[in-house]
């Protein structure tokens, strides 16, 4: 699923998805049926920006594949806020295929959770979708020890962490894809915790960046 030869900011449909990040005709028969269900849903339920629903390939499907390649390993994952399933259903539409893999949703949103079950029912996707708030979620999962947790579009780092806390023990990797104020952000999240970070360059948007957090801690801890 590594992307190769063509950037996916440049990718128009399922054909050049497919080229970019070398999956099976399966998994874009998959997102194809992924993407019929958003644009039927749209029509009544705001999943995502209007003005994007023609670009789902790129702006939408190639932003959450991304983050696959850099979690090859994972096998349990916990996505936050997961709206209209990104980045956490297409992950777990990619990494179908492997052996005991499991994608946890959480979204309190109940539209938006009928949409995210009609779409893995209808994809077989490995999922298991939380109808409720993140907060209600870390009270009722305590035991969960996933190695990924991500979320897209959920909130600024420093709030975001506050929400990921509860889930980000020192082997767990927060997989966070932001935006143009990224540095700003992580400058903001500083001053309240301390991590091992890393910025990834997008693959989608030059001016965005995937943000790695490691062994997170409060300052006054």
């Amino acid at each position: 699923m590594n992307p190769e030869s063509k950037r996916p900011n440049l990718i128009e449909g399922p054909e050049s998805f497919a080229e970019a990040f070398k999956v099976s005709h399966e998994t874009i028969h998959r997102l194809r049926r992924f993407a019929e269900l958003l644009e039927h849903w749209q029509k009544t339920t705001n999943l995502v920006a209007p003005s994007t629903l023609p670009h789902v390939w790129s702006r939408h499907f190639a932003d959450s594949a991304q983050l696959a390649a850099l979690a090859p390993e994972a096998r349990l994952w916990l996505d936050l806020g997961s709206g209209g399933g990104f980045p956490g259903l297409v992950v777990a539409i990619l990494k179908s295929g492997t052996p005991g893999f499991r994608m946890h949703l959480v979204e309190s949103n109940q539209k938006k959770c009928a949409f995210l079950g009609q779409v893995a029912h209808a994809t077989e996707a490995p999922v298991d979708i939380h109808a409720m708030r993140i907060e209600q979620f870390a009270k009722s999962a305590q035991s969960l020890e996933p190695d990924v947790v991500s979320a897209r579009a959920l909130a600024p780092l420093p709030r975001l962490l506050e929400l990921a806390e509860p889930f980000l023990r020192d082997e767990t990797r927060g997989l966070f894809l932001k935006g143009r104020e990224t540095d700003a952000e992580i400058d903001s999240a500083l001053e309240r915790w301390t991590f091992d970070g890393m910025r990834h360059a997008s693959l989608t948007d030059d001016d965005a960046r995937i943000v790695e957090i490691k062994t997170l801690r409060r300052r006054d801890q």
